[in-house]
This record gives C-alpha cells, structure tokens and sequence, in this order.
C-alpha cells in the first residue's frame, strides 16, 4: 500500500470541510434510524461521535428534543459546526467538543443514544463498541453507519479503493455477530439507498472538486491529488452493486 502525497491531506480536508457532510447518508435515514430507537427519553442524551462538520448533528436536533454532544478530533469540523450551532440558535441543544473517539473523556453510562454516521470504524469495530456501551445507560441505543461489501470477491480496482482507507472492511454478518458479543441486542439494520451517497455528499464533492481544479489550474501536484480524490464517486458510479453503506440500531441490555 503506497503512502499518500505530501499534498494529499492538506487537499483532502480543504475539500471534505467545505462539504454537508463527510459521508453517505441523508435525513430521511436518520428519520428512519431514529424510529427504530422506540424507548427514548423525551429530552435524550445525545453523543454524536466523529459528527464531522454536523450535517447529522442538526438532523438529530431536528428529530429529536435531546440535548446532544456532537465530538470530532479535526478541530476546523467543529469550528465550522459551532458557527452552524450558533447560527441556527442551537447553542442550548448542541455542543461541539474537539475529542477522540478512541478516549473521549465522558462519564460512563451518561448517554441515552450514541450515534455515528461512517466513524467507527477508524478505531477499531471491537474497540468502538466497547466504548459505546461504556457510555450509553442500560437501555440505551447505539445507531451506527459503516461501510460493508455486500459480494465475497469483488473486482480488484474497488477493493484498492478502499484498501488505504479501510482495510478490515466487512460484511453485515460480521458486524452482527460484533453488536451481540459487546452486549447489544439488535434491534434492526438497513441499507442506505443510492441517494444517500449522492445528494448530500459526492454531488457536492464533485462540485468542489471542479472549484479547486480551478483554484489549481497551475499546480500539477495538486491537480493529481484532486484526481486522485475524484476516483471516489467514479467507483461508487461503476462499482456501487459491490458494497454499501449499512445503518445499525442497538440496545445496550445491561
């Protein structure tokens, strides 16, 4: 696996903090994720973790009445989040933190729903898990996205693709399998349908991708690394029967 450009992650965050969101996903699966969470506490605890720049977060302000804790480690996602918060006037509702999923600092069982959208994942499923349910009181819901293949062998050019990013990705079952053996029981899954990817995510990648190759028109270095970048939605174009993103709702039983 060959190292990234010395350009490629000032670039990639240019790109993926001007966007909506940082991964598949819309409000209508939230909607969906939400109302499989039946027992919530009318003003629920909220921890949104690795929320990116909040495109979530505010659809979980919108769904439900909880006060939410929305926690990401790039400082600039939450800064950007926290002029939304206070554009919007959701300071009360919402509070942006610069933390580490992998230790973020809150007091266990102190959370009715821990929610992450695409984040998991970078620190380990076991791992995640075990710090979700750390967090969340007995009766709480963990609802989570991560990406799965949905075929055993699929071609060579978009198991490369995800090779740098996600090496360990797997199927449902595995995850399945993960939920039950760190104390959950499920209480459903589904996929994200093709508009998911595109409305909110690689349709605005693409058109900041075009608005820097113009910003780069002379920058041979960065013009590959937006090359590179726009391989993403191509493969989802050519590719998308091959893998998928799946929303995961669970209960902490004790």
């Amino acid at each position: 696996m060959s190292e990234p450009s010395p350009r490629f992650w000032p670039i990639f965050f240019e790109l993926y903090e001007s966007l909506p969101r940082q991964g598949p996903g819309n409000r209508d699966c939230a909607a969906k994720a939400i109302a499989l969470c039946h027992d919530l506490p009318p003003v629920a605890a909220v921890l949104d973790l690795g929320c990116g720049v909040g495109g979530q977060t505010l659809h979980l302000a919108e769904l439900t009445s909880g006060n939410i804790v929305a926690m990401d480690s790039h400082a600039p996602n939450i800064d950007r989040l926290r002029a939304t918060v206070a554009k919007r006037g959701l300071a009360e509702r919402i509070r942006p933190v610069v933390g580490d999923m992998a230790d973020p600092g809150l007091p266990p069982a102190s959370f009715d729903l821990v929610w992450s959208e695409g984040a998991l994942y970078n620190i380990g499923m076991d791992n995640a898990l075990d710090i979700c349910r750390r967090l969340l009181r007995i009766g709480g819901y963990l609802a989570f996205t991560d990406a799965v293949w949905r075929e055993d062998d699929p071609p060579a050019e978009v198991k490369a693709g995800f090779e740098m990013d996600y090496p360990t990705m797997g199927q449902v079952p595995a995850i399945l399998a993960a939920i039950e053996k760190h104390g959950f029981s499920l209480i459903g899954h589904f996929a994200l349908p093709d508009k998911a990817w595109w409305t909110d995510f690689y349709t605005p990648m693409e058109t900041g991708i075009n608005k820097l190759r113009s910003k780069y028109a002379d920058d041979d270095d960065a013009l590959a690394v937006l090359a590179q970048l726009a391989q993403e939605p191509e493969m989802h174009r050519k590719y998308s029967e091959y893998y998928a993103y799946e929303f995961f709702v669970a209960l902490r039983k004790e």
